[in-house]
């Protein structure tokens, strides 16, 4: 499996998640880190996701959309509100969340 997200041609939007994790550990994240995946998959409007975490627990995680309304619906999935409330009391230091509208888009070393 490519680590890459195969994303149709722009216009097509991103959601940026950065994240610094605590120092909890176990399952439970890599748990729902894998159903978060799963559920977005079957969600309208997914196109793909890319994500990656370093040794200090930085990580970051970009989902790709179709439109701001499958953004919208995607953020109020119920399970997806519950693991956002694990994340904010247990999994993250801090975060960052970032929407933007892809216009461009190529990929190499040969382009698109």
């Amino acid at each position: 499996m490519t680590p890459f997200a195969v994303t149709p041609e722009p216009p097509y939007y991103a959601v940026i998640f950065t994240s610094q994790r605590t120092a909890v550990e176990g399952e439970s994240y890599g748990n729902m880190a894998a159903r978060m995946v799963e559920l977005a998959g079957g969600m309208p409007g997914f196109l793909g996701i890319e994500s990656s975490r370093d040794a200090n627990g930085v990580g970051i995680t970009v989902s790709y959309w179709s439109s701001e309304d499958a953004i919208a619906t995607w953020k109020q999935h119920v399970e997806h509100g519950i693991a956002q409330n694990l994340g904010k009391r247990r999994w993250y230091e801090h975060y960052e969340l970032r929407v933007a509208k892809v216009e461009r888009a190529y990929s190499g070393p040969a382009g698109r």
